[in-house]
């Protein structure tokens, strides 16, 4: 393997004096190296990691993360090369050391209280730092947040995050301020005592009026920024789904999770044959999504229910559709509307015409 910038054709050489050429020491540098008969048959995690000096592991993890492109496309890590290919990588940048940056930025806090606070997210905010989003994040907005702790919630880069919500669904999202409070409310979760509800417009119509789907979700196997129900390696996922409101081409649902697992919602609805409308990663008709003017997946997390660690009152809370979701079921003619905010200290109490 040569470098690309070599002008003689690739020869016998071996990867590993690509590797040397072609990246900086550690092997966090972009680099571009030409795929030597060595290389043929071999994975291309094997070779990447020769040609970039990193570790097997690393360039598997680049490879997975589309990080690397083979002849100028993305490949998985277990492609097999036949040589003469030209790589090229562009490794993410090192993590930060310590908590992410305070910032000053907009939050929504629907209740607070000494121990832990609920916010409302907007679409489009990325939870908590990572790969392609050092900054402005939800997290980056809690530390700028004046007087606001955080507990450490065991990494770094997501202080006080209990639970997350993708970047494009709205809605509440519990965070909280100290450990104790934070240990209570994860076991709380995992023992299914945190009710999260959403509310969801899919394609097509469900096969009744409610129903469960009790699949395995585990990363796509040939898309690993996708998640997938699969019959082998995944994690049990339980979401159940109630029909609120039919539409000619759409019907609006309440999906209640029992398991927490990414893109939950999104991959069991899918997997059903009737993904989100506006979710154009599982396969939602963007025609459709274009007449009902959606410019994301219509999801949102409508109302949560816990036990406050403190003492085990019930603490409940709803919030209404955003406006741009909102203004689908307007168009729509919907007769649901969208809850007003509760907020709760002692018994549950509930509001608005939605779900109960």
């Amino acid at each position: 393997m040569r470098a690309s910038g070599d002008p003689a054709p690739p020869g016998p050489q071996s990867a590993a004096a690509a590797g040397e050429a072609a990246a900086r020491p550690g092997g966090h540098a972009p680099g571009k190296a030409v795929v030597g008969a060595a290389g043929a048959g071999r994975r291309l995690d094997e070779v990447l990691a020769e040609a970039a000096g990193v570790s097997r592991a690393r360039a598997a993890r680049w490879a997975a993360e589309r990080l690397v492109l083979v002849d100028g496309r993305t490949r998985p890590k277990s492609h097999r090369l036949a040589g003469g290919e030209r790589l090229a990588w562009t490794p993410p940048p090192p993590p930060a050391s310590g908590r992410p940056a305070a910032e000053d930025l907009p939050l929504a806090v629907r209740y607070e209280d000494d121990r832990l606070l609920v916010v409302a997210k907007p679409a489009g905010l990325v939870v908590h730092p990572g790969p392609g989003h050092p900054t402005g994040t939800l997290v980056n907005a809690l530390l700028g947040r004046a007087g606001t702790a955080l507990s450490a919630g065991g990494d770094a880069d997501r202080p006080g995050i209990v639970h997350r919500l993708d970047k494009d669904t709205s809605g509440l999202l519990l965070v909280a301020k100290d450990d104790a409070a934070h240990l209570a409310l994860s076991r709380d979760l995992a023992a299914h005592r945190v009710q999260r509800r959403y509310l969801a417009l899919v394609q097509g119509r469900l096969p009744g009026a409610s129903g469960t789907i009790d699949r395995p979700i585990g990363r796509h196997p040939r898309d690993r920024k996708r998640m997938a129900v699969v019959a082998k390696g995944g994690r049990r996922a339980v979401t159940h789904w109630r029909v609120l409101e039919t539409f000619p081409a759409v019907q609006l649902v309440e999906a209640t999770l029992e398991t927490g697992r990414t893109h939950q919602v999104r991959v069991h609805l899918a997997a059903a044959r009737h993904p989100l409308a506006g979710d154009r990663t599982y396969g939602a008709d963007p025609t459709l999504a274009a007449r009902l003017g959606l410019a994301r997946p219509f999801l949102h997390a409508w109302r949560l229910a816990f036990r406050h660690p403190a003492d085990g009152r019930t603490v409940e809370l709803t919030e209404p559709l955003p406006p741009d979701l909102q203004a689908v079921l307007d168009r729509l003619g919907a007769t649901e509307r969208g809850p007003r905010i509760t907020k709760t200290t002692g018994s549950p109490r509930r509001s608005g015409q939605m779900p109960r």
